[in-house]
């Protein structure tokens, strides 16, 4: 009797393990983000989302001299997931380093259905508080995290 409890144990949880395993490998796929088109975009971060998986970059898409770009009277918004926070955070990219405000530029792979989302393909860099004369480029400002893994 006490083998058999064993066995249905060991089964249930290779049957655990297994669903959880294709939960996993289904969540890293980034087949929604058009891998053929790539954007950098320069803003100013209006929220940092920590995730366990990816973390989020929500920003104000700035012009060439630092103001927002507006489009039917409101700012034009985009947001970013990056790679997890833990991951982030050994870049040099956490809350504290990267409050509310921060100007910085990334490289993305855009939404495949249009929607102003993104998923990191390239440094981010951080230009501070305020837009660097000659825009925020690796040359003006901070590089502190290199390419999307998947």
């Amino acid at each position: 009797m006490k083998r058999t409890r064993n066995a249905g144990l060991v089964a249930a949880l290779a049957a655990i393990v297994l669903a959880a395993g294709a939960t996993v490998a289904a969540h890293h796929s980034f087949a929604m983000y058009d891998q053929t088109v790539t954007r950098t975009m320069t803003g100013k971060l209006t929220r940092y989302i920590p995730g366990g998986n990816h973390a989020q970059l929500i920003f104000e898409v700035l012009d060439a001299d630092g103001k927002v770009q507006m489009q039917n009277g409101k700012p034009v918004q985009w947001g970013v997931e990056t790679a997890s926070a833990a991951a982030m955070s050994r870049a040099g990219v956490t809350v504290q380093t990267f409050p509310v405000g921060t100007i910085f530029t990334v490289t993305l792979h855009p939404l495949r259905d249009g929607r102003p989302f993104g998923a990191m393909n390239g440094p981010i860099i951080k230009c501070g508080m305020t837009m660097p004369k000659g825009g925020c480029t690796k040359e003006t400002g901070e590089t502190l995290a290199g390419t999307q893994s998947s």
